[in-house]
């Protein structure tokens, strides 16, 4: 295989790893959003849901707790707070390794509801566990991402304070074993020329995260690449071929990978992609499901499907945790606009077993007010079916006093309906969801 062409094939494999953990590093040194700057085993709290400067998934109606885990030193305890309170909202604590790989989930739908400690254990850990942790956390790798998401009454702590106190003061990292833990992450070779920083990254990084066994065993064929060198980078004063082939190998790459997340986001209708996480083949901790029904067969399309996840939904959850469905387009095909009003008319309340909710936002990705949190029934129709009424201009005043109603931006905008728990109607089709239709 020629260089050029080995190098996009690297570019698509290792894209996650170096999108993941360069995320990782921006949130020590700068935090995102409303979550600040943080160290390494520290929690990190956002007083309101995500929005569009937060790098993973779409801005949505949870707040976040977000803790960067570094086992290196030896394993670490995980105090979590109770998943399933009395009001019935919405908790999960999700674990993601370097390669962005989903392989552990603590909250309501898995592993129980009760606080205490968790164990998290680093690759080849064999110590022995401490008595009273409700369960061992075996870590792929030695840095983890743990992504806690909380839907509060309104999504806010100002409005639900006490259970946004409760998901904030809870949380905590302890060390179990006397051990030197990292403050960063290895650093790439700085007199590397830019064009080539991201093969250095991904040279760095690969040696020092290293993947499963099958992985490792395909990345043996970038060796002509220079990736699986160790000690001084080879990329300081690279032979000028090797400079041409990794250079347009990260072009076409890069290209590939922004074309394929523009044609998922951009399909007619309403887009729901159930099994876009599906590429974790090797690591199943607490609360995951390993069955072929949440695999993909073939590992190189895997990488594939990881590399566009990782561009456009880092840190996403698989879909019998939570799924999102959205849409740019009404029933006739025409582009949502804030100059037109919309209704969606659910003939029952999506399947779920943890609530959903609705959400508008504009092509930039910044939600438009408000989420429609649906833990029970929304009625809004005569029948007693939920209906949910869109619009920037209401000239009805029974529309306009509609509680089930979501204000649109000027310009274009989409709907994001968010489904946490999702019953198998919902993940095998049967389950329709509405079409948008054009009221004005």
């Amino acid at each position: 295989m020629e260089l050029a062409a080995l190098a996009v094939e690297a570019y698509v494999y290792g894209y996650p790893l170096v999108r993941d953990l360069s995320v990782v590093e921006g949130f020590m040194h700068t935090g995102f959003g409303s979550l600040p700057p943080t160290p390494f085993n520290h929690f990190a709290h956002a007083g309101r849901p995500s929005s569009a400067d937060m790098p993973f998934m779409s801005a949505d109606d949870t707040v976040r707790s977000v803790v960067q885990l570094d086992l290196s030193g030896g394993p670490v305890l995980l105090r979590l707070p109770g998943t399933d309170g009395a009001d019935g909202a919405y908790c999960v604590f999700q674990f993601v390794d370097a390669w962005t790989n989903s392989f552990a989930y603590v909250g309501r739908r898995a592993a129980g509801a009760r606080a205490g400690d968790w164990l998290v254990v680093p690759p080849g850990w064999a110590g022995s566990v401490p008595d009273g942790v409700l369960g061992v956390v075996d870590a792929p790798t030695s840095v983890v991402s743990v992504i806690g998401r909380n839907i509060c009454a309104d999504s806010s702590d100002s409005e639900d304070p006490e259970r946004g106190r409760a998901l904030r003061e809870q949380p905590g990292v302890t060390y179990v074993e006397p051990g030197t833990h990292r403050t960063g992450l290895p650093a790439p070779d700085p007199d590397v020329p830019e064009a080539l920083r991201f093969f250095e990254r991904l040279r760095v990084w690969m040696a020092d995260f290293p993947p499963s066994a099958p992985d490792q065993a395909y990345q043996d064929r970038f060796q002509p690449l220079g990736l699986l060198e160790e000690g001084p980078s080879p990329y300081t004063r690279a032979d000028p071929a090797l400079v041409r082939a990794l250079t347009g190998g990260l072009a076409r790459g890069r290209a590939w990978v922004e074309e394929a997340s523009r044609a998922a986001a951009a399909r007619g209708g309403w887009v729901l992609d159930p099994h876009l996480f599906d590429y974790n083949l090797d690591h199943y901790g607490v609360g995951t499901i390993d069955s072929p029904q949440w695999r993909i067969a073939d590992r190189e399309a895997s990488y594939r499907t990881r590399a566009v996840a990782a561009r456009g939904s880092l840190w996403g959850v698989h879909g019998y945790e939570a799924v999102y469905a959205h849409t740019l387009s009404d029933a006739g095909g025409e582009r949502l606009n804030g100059a037109h009003s919309y209704v969606l008319r659910f003939e029952g309340p999506p399947p779920v077993g943890a609530g959903w909710s609705l959400a508008v936002y504009d092509l930039a990705g910044q939600r438009i007010g408000q989420a429609l949190v649906g833990r029970g029934p929304v009625y809004g129709e005569e029948d007693g079916s939920p209906a949910v009424r869109i619009g920037r201009v209401w000239p009805d005043a029974a529309e306009s006093a509609d509680a089930n109603r979501l204000s649109a931006p000027d310009g274009d905008f989409r709907l994001v309906l968010r489904l946490c728990a999702p019953g198998a109607g919902m993940l095998d089709g049967t389950y329709a969801i509405p079409a948008v239709e054009r009221t004005r």
